[in-house]
């Protein structure tokens, strides 16, 4: 059953947020889009300044111009099928509020299947252990690592300087800069000539959509999310290739690899994973079932 909050509908007051957030929606569900409801309370809380649940208690609030031309130009962007999130300019993952920028994807729920996999087969959460990312974006998988295993200490590894900025920007301000560090570099290649032990835990979200497929994808993320971050080649696996090379490389004995992977691509991920050296340990689906993650050890 909806929720009562979801069904109601502001009061349509002249001026008001609640005519305001109205008028979104209809905007929004002319557009085709499903989210319609839930995006034009987001924005209208970001307009005022308020969390989004505080909304329906601001129906008859007049909105000043300031709020109401802040809304608009909010409410054109999302009509143009820009995410939410990169309107408001962070995203929520792992209950961690982390900023995102144009040059960073916008942190999907379905990457949290890796986190789950790696917490699942952490037999001591309290250890020190070493953890790298790679490709770590917007650091929201190394983030909510340090969040959970809480003697860790983590690398952040992305081949863009602007991208970095924005992960060392959410490690400090979610208090984690203390234990983690990102540095520029082409996956792990630039880390193994002085590597003295290896990682206990790597994680990475590589590009794997196919190239002739991105086109094809939402216009959120076909428009909007960086191509580099996506495409993984005529069939989607090229960073696959370069990660499976190069973490047994990377990885201490008895290790822990957790790689997220595209619709279909479970066999292929897993058979390049166990001809690297690796054992595969299993193969995790995301809240609808699809195939999300492969894990695997480095067994000596």
């Amino acid at each position: 059953m909806t929720p009562v909050a979801e069904r109601r509908r502001p009061q349509d007051s002249p001026g008001s947020a609640g005519a305001a957030v109205n008028a979104a929606i209809d905007e929004f569900e002319r557009a085709g889009i499903e989210t319609a409801r839930l995006d034009a309370r987001v924005l209208a809380a970001h307009a005022l300044g308020i969390e989004p649940a505080a909304v329906f208690d601001r129906f008859e609030t007049l909105l000043n111009r300031s709020e109401s031309e802040r809304l608009a130009a909010m409410v054109r962007r999302r009509k143009a099928r820009e995410p939410v999130a990169r309107i408001v300019g962070e995203r929520e993952f792992w209950s961690l509020s982390l900023r995102i920028s144009a040059d960073t994807l916008v942190p999907r729920p379905e990457s949290e299947t890796l986190v789950e996999a790696v917490l699942q087969l952490t037999d001591d959460r309290q250890a020190p252990l070493r953890v790298l990312d790679l490709g770590t974006g917007s650091g929201c998988l190394l983030l909510a690592l340090m969040s959970e295993l809480l003697e860790a200490r983590g690398i952040g590894v992305d081949v863009c300087e602007r991208v970095l900025a924005v992960a060392e920007g959410n490690a400090e301000r979610l208090g984690f800069s203390a234990r983690t560090e990102f540095q520029t570099g082409d996956w792990g290649s630039g880390l193994l000539p002085a590597l003295k032990c290896g990682f206990d835990i790597i994680v990475s979200n590589p590009p794997y959509i196919a190239s002739g497929e991105i086109d094809d994808l939402a216009p959120e993320v076909a428009l909007f999310d960086p191509r580099r971050a996506l495409d993984g080649g005529t069939d989607g696996l090229n960073c696959h290739n370069v990660l499976a090379a190069q973490i047994p490389l990377l990885l201490a004995t008895d290790g822990l690899a957790a790689l997220e992977i595209g619709t279909g691509q479970e066999i292929a991920v897993a058979r390049l994973v166990h001809e690297s050296g690796l054992q595969v340990i299993d193969i995790k689906g995301d809240l609808a079932g699809i195939p999300r993650c492969v894990t695997a050890r480095h067994v000596a």
